[in-house]
């Protein structure tokens, strides 16, 4: 029982080692080993394999009469699906995306606020809004546009500027 609870314990610090040294086996072989395993001989999936040998193997020599190749069976079974379970689930993680972050483009044709008057082909400044999130810019306009009149943005001319036309109702 000691080799199984060791191979348990083996695994666990195999599985701490791989929070710290996250890729290591992959590169190992210098690139050798890239996309062919995909993933499978991961330090997690390792870990988590090994881990699951050895305490499946203990709890099953523990409280059955199976024997040393009875609990090595059970624990191989139970380390496989640890390993598989770690597989997809780092996979799954992997794959997770975020929301494209948003652009200067993305203002074109939103409504703001004028924050500081514009002087003909001068500059003041706007309040827009840019996914969900208040955002003061420089903008330019070919007319005059008063402090607080509603104002569209027609372009982006820079990450912080952008060009206006007021609002006519």
């Amino acid at each position: 029982m000691e080799w199984f609870v060791g191979l348990g314990v083996a695994g666990l610090l195999l599985l701490l080692f791989s929070l710290i040294f996250d890729g290591l086996l992959e590169g190992v072989f210098g690139g050798v080993l890239d996309g062919m395993f995909d993933g499978l001989l991961s330090l997690p999936v390792i870990a988590g394999f090994v881990s699951m040998l050895g305490f499946g193997g203990a709890i099953v020599l523990g409280t059955t009469d199976l024997g040393v190749t009875g609990a090595t069976v059970v624990g191989v079974l139970a380390g496989v699906a640890a390993g598989w379970l770690t597989w997809k689930f780092s996979r799954a993680l992997m794959r997770d995306q975020t929301a494209a972050t948003p652009r200067g483009g993305d203002l074109v044709g939103t409504s703001g606020s004028v924050v500081t008057a514009i002087p003909a082909e001068g500059y003041g400044e706007v309040l827009v809004y840019l996914a969900g999130q208040p955002l003061k810019l420089s903008a330019k306009s070919a007319v005059p546009v008063a402090r607080g009149a509603e104002v569209w943005v027609e372009s982006a001319l820079s990450a912080t500027s952008v060009a206006v036309r007021p609002v006519e109702r």
